[in-house]
């Protein structure tokens, strides 16, 4: 998925991240600072916290930290500005108010009256899975005739459409973890076929149960401390995290001629699954080298150039050294010793926001090139023992680093790795903007 001539390009976004985060500037001051932004498990949703924190004492079941990143305004909609009834809005599976207030944001960020896109002819792609929002659709209750739409995963990227008018393809993506970068594949590739002539692509997660958390207890891979620590020898399990995130994508052309500013350009991105052999939840790195050679390639890009990989990096004991493998396989090879590529996770600061974790990550890196520093990855100042460091050709960013453009152009990739098998990457090329406000 390369093209030169007239280049995909990200030219808008906005996000929602645990800590209150509504905004990039509150996002990026966050990931500067270092901040962790997990807090207890919430106490409004009516999940079941004594038995969850007592799972333990159950034979053969791990435990569940008091802790997770969780977005404070996942309830707060005003259902009327979107052009919902009230019931409507109270079945509706707040992944799909999230988002679509968030995409709101996306284009006003960009520049563009979301108010004046009734029968564009734009795309809308939108990663999410389900979070078991709310009763079931099999019973009588007072939201009987709202819950097919309200609980569809399709809907988030439908009602999105349908609230601004748009005409394009509209798709909700699931591949698990991989469902926000996979969406964004999609959009580039709907562009560049002129499916649209522009797109919104991202992805939300709000938990309406607390799922998540009883299948990883039994597995016994989350952090008993409530800490998520990529890449570090204390790594432990992963951190359950929410939010959302949507950018506008566009070609270059188009972006240049409207006065949008652009974040950066989309140089490819590869879509592939582990295959068979291990089982199902298990990641492979042969396949990871593959699908970040095979974008590599879509680039035609020297990968001695990339100077910020932002990872997947769930803190699991078997995830992490199957994605340094390879790493230092691809990037890590191409670098020396002296100049390694900086890594990171955005998991350390929210959790693993799961289908949208892999945006989360995208808007890091495009806030990290705009700025000219890699933000710290936290929790790492002791590197898991899985890799030679030294011979990587890897480092990890535990504290803010000088990301230094080469003429003009930062590069960067990023990673997510869904549960299911399916991979995705992509590849960035980033104009130095920080002298610009970001």
């Amino acid at each position: 998925m390369s093209g030169t001539d007239d280049p995909i390009v990200i030219a808008g976004m906005a996000v929602e991240a645990p800590g209150g985060i509504d905004t990039l500037t509150g996002y990026w001051a966050a990931l500067e600072q270092g901040r962790e932004l997990l807090e207890p498990l919430p106490r409004d949703r009516d999940w079941p916290i004594r038995e969850m924190l007592s799972v333990h004492e159950h034979d053969g079941w791990g435990t569940i930290p008091d802790a997770g990143g969780f977005l404070t305004g996942a309830t707060v909609f005003d259902p009327q500005f979107f052009g919902m009834s009230p019931r409507e809005a109270v079945a509706a599976d707040p992944q799909q108010r999230v988002a679509l207030r968030v995409a709101w944001r996306a284009l006003e960020q960009a520049g563009i009256n979301p108010a004046r896109l009734d029968g564009a002819e734009v795309g809308c792609f939108l990663g999410v899975s389900a979070m078991e929002y709310g009763p079931l659709v099999a019973e009588v209750n007072e939201h009987s005739g709202f819950r097919v739409v309200g609980k569809m995963q399709a809907a988030v990227a439908g009602r999105i459409s349908h609230a601004l008018g748009l005409t394009g393809p509209a798709l909700t993506v699931d591949a698990a973890c991989a469902s926000s970068l996979a969406a964004l594949h999609q959009a580039a590739a709907a562009v560049r076929a002129g499916e649209c002539e522009w797109a919104l692509a991202g992805a939300v997660c709000v938990m309406g149960s607390p799922a998540a958390f009883y299948e990883f207890a039994k597995n016994k891979a989350q952090a008993a401390d409530g800490h998520c620590r990529p890449y570090a020898e204390g790594a432990a399990g992963t951190v359950w995290g929410e939010g959302a995130g949507v950018v506008v994508v566009e070609r270059e052309s188009r972006s240049r001629a409207m006065g949008h500013r652009v974040y950066g350009r989309i140089l490819a991105t590869r879509v592939n699954h582990n295959g068979g052999g291990a089982p199902l939840a298990v990641p492979s790195a042969a396949a990871q080298e593959r699908l970040i050679r095979a974008t590599l390639d879509a680039a035609g890009l020297d990968p001695a150039l990339v100077g910020m990989i932002e990872g997947h990096g769930t803190a699991t004991a078997v995830g992490d050294p199957i994605e340094l493998a390879a790493l230092a396989a691809t990037y890590g090879a191409a670098h020396q010793s002296s100049d390694p590529v900086l890594l990171g996770s955005v998991k350390s600061n929210l959790g693993h926001a799961q289908a949208a974790s892999g945006l989360l990550g995208l808007i890091k890196l495009l806030l990290c090139g705009a700025h000219g520093t890699v933000a710290p990855t936290l929790h790492a100042g002791e590197p898991t023992t899985a890799v030679d460091w030294a011979h990587s050709g890897l480092r990890l960013a535990t504290t803010p680093q000088p990301w230094h453009p080469v003429d003009g152009i930062r590069y960067g990739a990023v990673s997510s790795f869904g549960v299911t098998g399916t991979n995705a990457h992509a590849v960035l090329a980033l104009p130095a903007l920080e002298d610009t406000h970001a």
